[in-house]
C-alpha cells in the first residue's frame, strides 16, 4: 500500500523546474548547457531595495513575526500601488500578502474552492495553474486560445465551456508562455460575459508592468467598478523588480475572500519573511527609473532575436508584447528532424545543443516550446546559433 496521498501521486512536478533541475545537473558535470527555462530576471535587485533589507536587519525590525497577511506599512505600499497603476483605492481589508505569487494563487484557490468547482483555464497556460486546482479539489475546464487569435480566448470559447459549476475564470495578461495582452475591448467583452454569469475573476497580472513596443496593459480590474468588485487581482515584485528570490506576492480583492485568504495563510506559512516585506516596501514606493531600464532591456532583447528565431528553419512565433518569452510552434521542426513529441525534441535539443528550453506539454500546447529571454543577449544569441546548427544537422 503506498504511504503517500492520492493528491501527490495525481500531481505533476513543475516543467519548468524540473527543465531547469536537469540543465543544472548537466552544467555540473561539467557541460557548456545554455539554460533558458527559468522565468527570471538575470539583474540583480535594485541597489536601493537591497539597503533597505539591510537597514532593516541591522536596525532589528526584520527579527520579529509580523501580521500573518503583510505588514501594514506593506499593505500601505501595495494601496498606494494599485491607485498608481491601477487608478482606483483599495483598503488594507482588501490585501493580503504571502510568499510568492505562486503561493498567493494556491491560498485563492483553497479559499474559494469546493470540491468540484470549476475554473476556466486558457491555454496555453502557466504550468502550476492545474495543479494547484486540483489539490484544492476543484476541477480544471481549458479553453484552448488558437495561435490564429493571437493566442487569446473569445467569449464564445468561454460560454461554450461553461457549466453550472463554474466559479472562476482565470486570466494571465501578459501570458506566460505566449506573452500575448488582451486589449480593452477584449477585456470588456470577456469581463461582461462574467458578470452576466457571476463568475469570479482572478487576474494573474504579474507581468504586467512588463509590455513592449509601445502596447499598454489594461487591468482587467480597472474596467468598471463592478469588475472590481468580482475579481481577486494576484501580483507581486518578483519579475518587475528583479526580486525572484525574495518571494513577495500580494493579491488585492473583496474583503471576503482575501479574509479567507488571509487565515489559510495564518495556519500554513505565517507571516512572508519580515526582511522581504521591508524589501518590497522599498521596491513599491522607491525610485522607479531602474525598472524601466530594466523593461528597455528586454525590450531590446525581444527586438534583436526575435527575427533571429523565426529565421531558424521549423520555427515559427508571433511576437510577443509582455512578459520575457518566446513560444514557438515547432511542428515543422519536428517533421524536418523526425519527432513526434515536442518534449523529446526538447530533450534533444538540450542533450545535442546543450540548450535547455521548456516543453510546451506542460503549458497544455504539444507543438510549441518555451525560450526565456531574460539572460543576456550574447548568451540569447549564441543559444540561436546553436538550434540553428541543432535543425541544419538533424533535418531530414
Amino acid at each position: 500500500m503506498s504511504k503517500l496521498a492520492h493528491r501527490m501521486t495525481a500531481m505533476q512536478e513543475s516543467v519548468t523546474l524540473a527543465t531547469s533541475a536537469r540543465a543544472q545537473a548537466l552544467k555540473a558535470q561539467g557541460l557548456d548547457i545554455l539554460d533558458l527555462t527559468l522565468g527570471q530576471p538575470d539583474f540583480i535587485t535594485p541597489s536601493f531595495v537591497q539597503q533597505q533589507a539591510m537597514a532593516s536587519i541591522q536596525d532589528g525590525r526584520a527579527s520579529f513575526y509580523t501580521p500573518a497577511a503583510g505588514l501594514p506599512q506593506l499593505k500601505d505600499a501595495i494601496a498606494s500601488y494599485m491607485a498608481t497603476y491601477y487608478g482606483y483605492g483599495v483598503t488594507s481589508q482588501q490585501i493580503v500578502a504571502g510568499t510568492g505569487a505562486k503561493f498567493i494563487l494556491y491560498a485563492f484557490f483553497m479559499a474559494v474552492l469546493d470540491p468540484g468547482d470549476e475554473v476556466l483555464i486558457p491555454t496555453p497556460y502557466w504550468v502550476s495553474y492545474a495543479d494547484q486546482v486540483s489539490l484544492a479539489q476543484g476541477q480544471a475546464v481549458f479553453v484552448p486560445a488558437e495561435e490564429t487569435n493571437d493566442f487569446k480566448i473569445k467569449v464564445e470559447q468561454l460560454e461554450a465551456a461553461r457549466s453550472s459549476r463554474t466559479k472562476v475564470l482565470l486570466l494571465n495578461s501578459p501570458s506566460n508562455p505566449t506573452g500575448m495582452v488582451y486589449n480593452r475591448d477584449e477585456l470588456l467583452a470577456i469581463g461582461q460575459w462574467a458578470l452576466d454569469h457571476d463568475i469570479l475573476i482572478l487576474a494573474d497580472d504579474i507581468y504586467g508592468r512588463l509590455v513592449y513596443n509601445s502596447v499598454t496593459f489594461e487591468p482587467i480590474s480597472s474596467l468598471s467598478e463592478r469588475l472590481r468588485q468580482q475579481t481577486v487581482v494576484v501580483n507581486g515584485v518578483s519579475k518587475t523588480y528583479a526580486m525572484t528570490g525574495w518571494r513577495v506576492g500580494f493579491a488585492v480583492g473583496p474583503e471576503e475572500i482575501i479574509a479567507a485568504m488571509s487565515k489559510l495563510i495564518s495556519q500554513t506559512t505565517s507571516n512572508l519573511t519580515t526582511v522581504a516585506q521591508y524589501a518590497a516596501i522599498e521596491a513599491l514606493t522607491g525610485p522607479q527609473e531602474e525598472l524601466e531600464k530594466m523593461r528597455q532591456i528586454f525590450e531590446d532583447r525581444l527586438n534583436t532575436i526575435y527575427p533571429q528565431l523565426n529565421a531558424i528553419p521549423g520555427f515559427q512565433a508571433l511576437k510577443p508584447q509582455g512578459a520575457f518569452y518566446l513560444f514557438p510552434n515547432v511542428t515543422e521542426a519536428m517533421r524536418l528532424t523526425g519527432y513526434t513529441n515536442v518534449t523529446d525534441f526538447t530533450n534533444a535539443i538540450l542533450e545535442e545543443a546543450q540548450v535547455a528550453l521548456v516543453t510546451g506539454e506542460g503549458f497544455g500546447a504539444p507543438n510549441h516550446l518555451r525560450l526565456s529571454y531574460a539572460t543576456d543577449l550574447a548568451t540569447l544569441q549564441e543559444a540561436l546559433n546553436r538550434l540553428k546548427k541543432f535543425m541544419e544537422t538533424k533535418s531530414q
